[in-house]
């Protein structure tokens, strides 16, 4: 396995939380490559982001402000991988949303290849847990594109309740909103 594509070398980057079939790390400046197959994918890309196609450029920055994000606020939407083999499957973490209430962002980004396995679901849980036990948060906020049903079903699923629709810069439109309580 290589650090270029959908696979990292395991021994040299250990996995710092798991579930039973993901491992989370943080994402690093060589994971460009990486970062193109999730963020680079129309078919994900349409969901955050108004461009729907993401250039190299673009992605790249979203690379260096999900490690930012890590280095400021000590989260990031975390590259997430299979343990059974090492394949990428996507990144979900977190990001300041209202900081000073104690309420953090819960995103999920999973490579079109991979959905329609419970991924999001598996990933999503274990962020959340992290996020309430380890971090002490009060609350998750999480939003979604109007048009993407299937994290709309995740975010009930998970026990989110929708407080508002809220606009999204990014995509130029509102976006159903919702709430956590820890």
């Amino acid at each position: 396995m290589t650090t270029k594509g959908a696979y990292f070398d395991m021994s040299v980057t250990p996995y710092f939380m798991s579930t039973a079939r993901l491992g989370f790390r943080r994402w690093r400046e060589d994971d460009l490559d990486l970062a193109l197959g999730l963020w680079g994918d129309p078919e994900v890309a349409r969901f955050f982001d108004a461009r729907r196609v993401l250039s190299r450029e673009d992605v790249a920055e979203r690379l260096s402000d999900e490690m930012a994000a890590q280095a400021e606020y000590g989260v990031q939407y975390w590259p997430v991988f299979l343990l059974a083999g090492g394949s990428h499957v996507g990144a979900c973490g977190l990001r300041p949303y209202d900081p000073d209430a104690g309420v953090l962002e819960l995103g999920v980004h999973i490579r079109s290849a991979h959905w329609g396995h419970g991924y999001a679901t598996e990933a999503a849980r274990a962020v959340i847990r992290h996020a309430f036990v380890c971090l002490g948060v009060k609350g998750l906020f999480a939003g979604h594109h109007p048009e993407n049903e299937a994290s709309q079903f995740l975010l009930g699923k998970l026990g989110f309740r929708h407080t508002h629709d809220e606009f999204y810069p990014p995509t130029g439109v509102t976006h159903p909103s919702y709430l956590l309580q820890g």
